[in-house]
């Protein structure tokens, strides 16, 4: 049996797609570094140096953006694009797990 179809990505400018990504990178380090959700000090002193890659990449695209005259971000359509790269999965393990579990 296959696996469920993805809905198609939306339409997005370059800038945008750029915006899309690092933040979604800038999640998964960000949930690497979550004490709730960690194991060892070194991983997460990795992550946190990596943060400040990331958040400069995001920073950048950002800037592009509002160099390029896009003022504007359409977050519906944004959101839809975050979902269908797993954003939710990704943006939970920012979150604080359960209380009495210890997810990774």
């Amino acid at each position: 049996m296959l696996p469920p179809e993805l809905p198609p990505l939306p339409a997005l400018t370059r800038a945008e797609c750029q915006v899309v990504d690092t933040y979604l990178e800038v999640l998964d380090v960000l949930g690497r570094i979550n004490p709730a959700r960690g194991e060892h000090t070194y991983g997460g002193l990795r992550a946190a140096q990596a943060l400040v890659v990331k958040a400069t990449a995001l920073r950048d695209a950002l800037t592009l953006m509002h160099e390029r005259g896009e003022s504007e971000l359409h977050g519906p359509t944004l959101a839809t694009a975050l979902r269908v790269l797993d954003g939710e999965r990704r943006a939970s393990r920012v979150t604080l797990p359960p209380d009495g579990s210890r997810a990774g």
